[in-house]
């Protein structure tokens, strides 16, 4: 029989949620039902939110016993509220390119295969769990707890957590800080386990290039040709080389990890130390600079015919605070020609590797694995955090999972035979919810 999270994530893979962007979805809906489902088991009342048809949201509460010190406290004698949150969304899976059905939930090797695995319905699987184990026999947590489930993470919370936030902001008051994904999962670092402890992220922008010629039979010579003018901007573009700069976060990680690999971080680069840390790298090094990578090319309609319209999709995530010099860049680098379409931006965050909230997350992943240490990182995507700093509700990542040497658990976000091995979901529920309970 299943260990439950194991059932539970398994269960959210086989809803195919694919979110291909810009709107376009199979929807949330079923996946936010069954999840509500499970939290009304657990006695807690649910409310859904539907911001587009099939685009559904689900919050729930859950009230703490606000023990603890007077100084924990606020005026109205309770601890401030802690947000939980995980999306149903993923991206797309071309089954042609996995070895097994990514919409099964299949189990074998040990770990669970599908998408979503690590991104991120393990961590929904891994609340619920959390939720039951601290609520049974009329338990409760510390402080109260907004548990959420968002539509349309993949596509920049559109559609989920800045519609709530926007829209229902009421449903986080009380709160000031909140935990989502990629965060306390395992790397093994110069021979020593370690954890990555998601404590800010990179801002994003979106953009469309757009390039305009001239029409005209595929046999002609056409040199105002929108279809080569895109090709050359893409290629700038991609080929970009973009400067190290640390942040006090990677600087921070930079000589946490040259003290594990014993390396003299003022004799080594940023880029060294990062490519020695083994799989970990994969996350690292795009936090260590701005990162501008084509993604979508779009042109004509036929073989013979020249289109006088080319168009190209550019991921762009910039080290906070960068966003607008990192614009005026690529604007220079592609020239005037082309046409730049801002179609979604959203902030970094860098939040301090200090505090109760971080020493509490530490110590539930030292009690579960004693002498590991804790290092912080800058994440080079995005979370739904981002929503919250409107709120000014600060938002770390923290997904815990005990990993085996020599997985590239990077690879495994919106890569192929997305996995994450079973005794990891339960080291993260036992994990998350002594935090849940505690904290």
């Amino acid at each position: 029989m299943l260990e439950e999270t194991v059932s539970i994530a398994r269960d959210l893979i086989r809803f195919d949620t694919t979110n291909y962007g810009e709107g376009v979805s199979n929807g949330e809906t079923e996946a936010a039902e069954y999840l509500g489902a499970l939290l009304e088991e657990l006695g807690l009342k649910t409310q859904y939110f539907e911001s587009e048809p099939g685009r559904t949201s689900v919050v729930a509460k859950v009230e703490g016993s606000y023990a603890g010190s007077d100084l924990d406290k606020l005026d109205h004698g309770k601890r401030p509220a802690l947000i939980v949150h995980g999306h149903t969304d993923v991206v797309p899976a071309d089954p042609a390119n996995w070895s097994v059905d990514p919409f099964a939930g299949e189990i074998k090797d040990g770990m669970l295969w599908g998408r979503g695995a690590v991104d991120m319905k393990d961590m929904d699987a891994m609340m619920i769990g959390a939720l039951r184990d601290i609520l049974k026999d009329g338990g409760q947590p510390n402080r109260d707890l907004i548990i959420a489930f968002f539509a349309d993470e993949e596509n920049g919370g559109v559609f989920g957590s800045h519609w709530l936030v926007d829209n229902h902001p009421e449903l986080f008051a009380g709160a000031t800080e909140a935990i989502s994904e990629v965060g306390g999962y395992s790397v093994t670092v110069g021979g020593q386990r370690a954890y990555l402890l998601q404590t800010g992220e990179k801002a994003l922008i979106w953009i469309k290039l757009i390039a305009r010629g001239r029409a005209a039979h595929g046999s002609r010579v056409i040199h105002d040709n929108a279809v080569t003018k895109l090709a050359e901007a893409v290629a700038k573009i991609g080929r970009a080389e973009w400067p190290v700069r640390l942040t006090d976060t990677t600087e921070q990680l930079i000589g946490e990890l040259a003290r594990l690999l014993d390396t003299d971080p003022q004799q080594t680069s940023p880029d060294e130390i990062v490519l020695a840390s083994g799989t970990a790298s994969g996350f690292i090094q795009a936090t260590l600079r701005t990162t501008s990578n084509p993604t979508l090319l779009k042109a004509g309609y036929k073989h013979n015919v020249i289109p006088d319209t080319a168009e190209a999709l550019i991921d762009v995530r910039t080290l906070p605070g960068e966003e607008d010099a990192v614009l005026a860049e690529i604007a220079e680098l592609v020239g005037p020609d082309i046409e730049i379409v801002v179609m979604h931006r959203d902030i970094g965050l860098e939040n301090p590797f200090s505090g109760p909230l971080v020493d509490a997350m530490v110590a539930s992943l030292g009690a579960h694995d004693p002498g590991a240490p804790v290092l912080p990182y800058l994440l080079s995507g995005g979370t739904d955090n981002k929503a919250f700093a409107k709120l000014n509700i600060t938002g770390y990542g923290f997904a815990p999972l005990r990993l085996p040497d020599g997985i590239d658990f990077p690879g495994m976000f919106h890569g192929v035979d997305e996995r994450v091995p079973l005794d990891a979901l339960v080291f993260g529920r036992q994990v998350l919810g002594d935090l849940l309970r505690d904290y």
